[in-house]
């Protein structure tokens, strides 16, 4: 009897909704081309409950995908500006979508039912630095880790590595086997940060504990936790084969999955990458002696924001509202394997590689990439200075107690608490 109670009002708000919004289309646009999981899978879910609106995911092309990289806000506003872009809005975390708040190109969602479920942490990337105001909906984070070919690792009696000697031990075996040790490319610069040196870095600057130390001055990138982070990423320059400066990230993604490599530096991004291709493990990064411990970035990725120009400022409203339901946590991580949700909502995680990773967060200390959060606002940009100087050191044209010293130097063009940290090391030194 309840249930049918439940399903005859339901039916009735589902028919007022129709007359409101009279089948209205809304489009959701993103740098990522995950059409057909939202298409097919995420959307009939919304569909159930809202049948009068229609919404559909709209895959970028290559040339945009580019731009959402090279120049995400500029690209977008001028998207918004000429009411060509969607109605929902992939939203990148802290600056890049902070700035097109500040323009006025995206809604404010502070007040917005539903929000509630996401904690501050997840909130935080999307908001003003007052944390006064929120302007994208908290979706997924994703974590950085290494992929490893199992098939491979089994005839070579190979063990998932826990201390760096492993690790390197591992790739020794591969590479005496003429494998190719390690699957990663330089050309397209932004994996040598995401895949490399924000991969493994958190090991050596204590993940937030570092991270937060450079935000407030007290800690310096000259210093030797970044040293040690790009002289480990030094080393891997004798197990990327032949001229890996010409190598981009697709080609690394061929040769992992048809079996000519070992070891993947991945993102949890690329499960669905290698989903059914191949027999795939996982392992976090390794540290430098047993017992020490384990930290890893776990990256707030993905958000979604309406754009403030919207014809349909009330449905997407309401797509996103959904967005903030347990319903929508699940589907999102399950469907779109490599993203976990960042809601409070508990569920079970079904694919096996996710689990583990996301398995990681009870054993090991968790970060976020350490250039995203305010320190790539000014100029030289810290992200965009970590992009050229780890080429540069995983080419051998730079030391990597160089390139530690070019990250300082571009922080203390601009960045105020690194200007006052020069100046207090330089009162030491007198």
């Amino acid at each position: 009897m309840k249930k049918f109670k439940y399903l005859s009002i339901a039916a009735c708000l589902a028919l007022s909704a129709s007359n409101t919004y009279a089948q209205t289309t809304v489009i959701i646009e993103s740098w990522r081309a995950d059409g057909p999981i939202w298409n097919e899978k995420i959307i009939p879910a919304f569909n159930k409950h809202h049948p009068e609106i229609t919404v559909k995911y709209v895959a970028p092309s290559e040339a945009d995908v580019a731009k959402w990289n090279s120049d995400p806000v500029g690209f977008l506003q001028r998207r918004i500006t000429s009411d060509q872009a969607g109605d929902l809005i992939a939203c990148r975390p802290f600056d890049g979508s902070l700035e097109l708040f500040q323009k006025g190109l995206l809604k404010e969602v502070t007040e917005m039912e539903g929000i509630e479920n996401f904690p501050s942490f997840a909130q935080t990337p999307w908001q003003t630095d007052s944390g006064a105001q929120t302007f994208c909906l908290p979706m997924a984070s994703v974590i950085h880790g290494f992929f490893y070919n199992k098939d491979i690792f089994t005839k070579l009696n190979l063990k998932e590595p826990t201390t760096n000697a492993e690790f390197y031990q591992i790739l020794d075996k591969a590479k005496q086997a003429n494998y190719l040790p390690l699957a990663m490319g330089l050309k397209d610069k932004w994996e040598t940060d995401a895949l490399a040196f924000q991969n493994i870095g958190p090991t050596y600057w204590k993940g937030e504990d570092g991270r937060n130390g450079l935000l407030s001055g007290q800690e310096r990138m000259d210093s030797l936790p970044y040293q040690q982070t790009y002289s480990q990423l030094a080393r891997w320059a004798d197990y990327m084969g032949d001229a890996p400066e010409n190598r981009g990230y697709g080609q690394s993604r061929s040769l992992f999955v048809n079996g000519q490599a070992a070891v993947f530096p991945a993102g949890s991004w690329d499960i669905l990458t290698f989903k059914g291709k191949m027999n795939m493990g996982v392992f976090p990064p390794p540290v430098e002696k047993q017992g020490d411990a384990c930290y890893f970035s776990d990256h707030t990725d993905l958000g979604m924001g309406i754009n403030a120009r919207t014809k349909n400022p009330e449905a997407a409203e309401t797509f996103l509202k959904w967005m903030t339901t347990a319903e929508f946590a699940e589907l999102l991580t399950n469907e779109l394997s490599g993203f976990f949700s960042l809601s409070n909502h508990f569920f079970e995680v079904k694919d096996p590689i996710a689990e583990e990773m996301i398995s990681w967060r009870e054993t090991c200390d968790s970060t976020i990439r350490s250039s995203t959060h305010i320190l790539s606002r000014g100029q030289p940009s810290l992200e965009q200075n970590i992009w050229s100087t780890t080429v540069d050191v995983m080419t051998g044209k730079l030391a990597p107690k160089t390139a530690a010293e070019q990250l300082q130097h571009g922080l203390e063009q601009w960045y105020g608490p690194q200007i006052n940290s020069r100046q207090r090391q330089s009162a030491r030194c007198e």
